[in-house]
């Protein structure tokens, strides 16, 4: 980037510097970059282009994924859990046993979103997903997930822990594109079939339409008019695959996960705009 800078007096330019000169050091670029990082520049900067180009507009579909993002940090260790041998048979009159703690998607319908934000892990570990073809695929890093609308305009994004299942960030998304635009339809693929997830749409005022996950049943196939809606759920694999591209999402340089998403925000911005003047021209 800095031999860029140096060498295209347009870029240069652009980017407000007069002269080859007036270019900072790496280690500048470096601290500036830790600066917006921990301010989340990127993800305000992307918040006000929803609002000022999305929110006066209905969004027939929001299409949610994730995709595997590489890290270049060993993955943490995970904290060992201590078994805890429980009784069988119910219990003996007068005994108290420890309640069940309730589950994370329970807990999210009736949370804050700065708090069910807040408890997502974001720890660099290893996670695992089949791939588009049905193979198994591992890594080490984070997960991206996010929400985009039907012209491929990515509208709310979330970075987790790789090993965070998919479906456990879909009620945080689902709240905080809510916040952002008005819009009809949920798609989501068999990994968010869940019962909390289909209340949090329609309490939320959408028709959620969701790939249903056999477990070990059978399932009834979507009605014809349901699985037209879910073809639109490609605009999502398309960012995905964008990103990871021709924005940065496949060379991640930086460590810990709030430069990482400092990093895929930026990507993120950049993509928005060029699908914007995309459609603004078609």
């Amino acid at each position: 980037m800095i031999h860029a800078l140096r060498t295209t007096p347009n870029l240069r330019s652009i980017c407000g510097f007069s002269r080859c000169s007036d270019v900072p050091s790496e280690a500048t670029f470096s601290r500036a970059f830790a600066e917006f990082a921990a301010s989340g520049l990127g993800k305000l900067v992307h918040d006000a282009l929803v609002k000022e180009h999305m929110s006066p507009e209905l969004i027939g579909h929001i299409s949610r994924d994730s995709t595997a993002i590489q890290g270049r940090e060993k993955p943490a260790r995970k904290p060992k859990r201590l078994k805890v041998q429980k009784k069988k048979g119910r219990p003996a009159k007068g005994e108290e046993r420890e309640a069940v703690p309730a589950k994370r998607l329970d807990v999210q319908l009736g949370q804050p979103l700065e708090d069910s934000l807040a408890e997502l892990p974001t720890a660099c570990d290893r996670g695992a997903k089949k791939n588009a073809k049905g193979f198994a695929e591992t890594w080490n890093g984070y997960k991206l997930h996010v929400d985009v609308n039907d012209c491929g305009l990515p509208i709310s994004a979330i970075l987790t822990s790789a090993s965070l299942h998919d479906s456990q960030a879909a009620i945080p998304l689902m709240k905080m594109t809510s916040g952002k635009i008005t819009y009809c339809y949920d798609l989501m693929d068999a990994a968010y079939d869940a019962k909390p997830i289909w209340e949090a749409s329609r309490e939320l005022g959408h028709v959620p339409i969701i790939d249903r996950n056999p477990r070990s049943r059978e399932t009834a196939p979507m009605a014809p008019h349901e699985a037209a809606r879910y073809n639109e759920r490609t605009a999502a694999e398309r960012f995905n695959s964008s990103l990871k591209d021709s924005f940065g999402g496949r060379n991640v340089m930086v460590k810990g996960a709030a430069k990482v998403f400092q990093h895929l925000m930026f990507g993120v911005v950049a993509l928005f705009a060029d699908q914007l003047l995309k459609v603004a021209g078609g």
